[in-house]
């Protein structure tokens, strides 16, 4: 298990210390997936990949018998429309030497997590890295289950076994961290109106009461 500090601020994420594997968001995946709603599963996933992306966190995408189950979302893939997502066979992403080999290569322990499906392809790999040493966190609400209870059965799993679970929102807010690195807060904004759910509205209602203020008369 591992044996990273659970309390503090060095247990919040940074961008600095973070890595993302994204698992297996594919067709096949989605179509069994009875814990969220689908869309809502797909927007928080590309939430989170634009939020990797704005704040320079090495992404890792890898596919399952991506010739049966379908390639990687577009969404996701368009976030990083370079990179070719690791196929895989074995269904634990952490037994793949080319998934491993690469978290390791950014030399980084803050490993975040998202996967379909949350008993199998998310569960397997972060138990397994959690106990390696690597401080590991499941982000919920961009992965989801084949029914409820797996899903719930397996978010308790993970904990037992030292993993912390969290959202999509909670990770870009403790990667952006203050409001004063001002060089990110236009993408955060960005990403919180397109996938922020009714935090996205309100966050754009009150930017049009700022404008109009801004504009009044003095």
């Amino acid at each position: 298990m591992s044996t990273q500090n659970k309390a503090g601020l060095d247990a919040l994420l940074t961008p600095e210390e973070s890595v993302l594997v994204l698992i297996d968001h594919q067709p096949f995946q989605f179509a069994n997936l009875n814990s969220h709603e689908p869309t809502m599963v797909v927007n928080n996933v590309v939430g989170l990949a634009k939020a990797a992306k704005l704040y320079g966190v090495p992404t890792i995408l890898t596919t399952v018998l991506e010739d049966r189950g379908g390639f990687l979302i577009k969404g996701v893939q368009d976030v990083f429309p370079e990179q070719k997502p690791i196929d895989r066979t074995l269904i634990n992403t952490w037994q793949d030497p080319k998934v491993v080999d690469a978290v390791k290569a950014t030399g980084r322990r803050k490993l975040v997590l998202a996967g379909l499906w949350t008993e199998v392809c998310l569960a397997m790999p972060a138990i397994q890295a959690a106990g390696e040493g690597f401080e590991v966190y499941a982000v919920t609400d961009a992965s989801g289950g084949g029914s409820k209870e797996a899903h719930d059965m397996a978010v308790r799993r993970m904990a037992q076994a030292g993993v912390t679970p969290i959202t999509w929102l909670a990770v870009m807010s403790e990667w952006q961290r203050d409001w004063a690195r001002e060089e990110t807060v236009p993408g955060a904004a960005e990403i919180l109106a397109q996938h922020g759910g009714a935090s996205g509205v309100a966050f754009a209602w009150e930017t049009q009461l700022l404008g109009a203020r801004a504009g009044a008369p003095a």
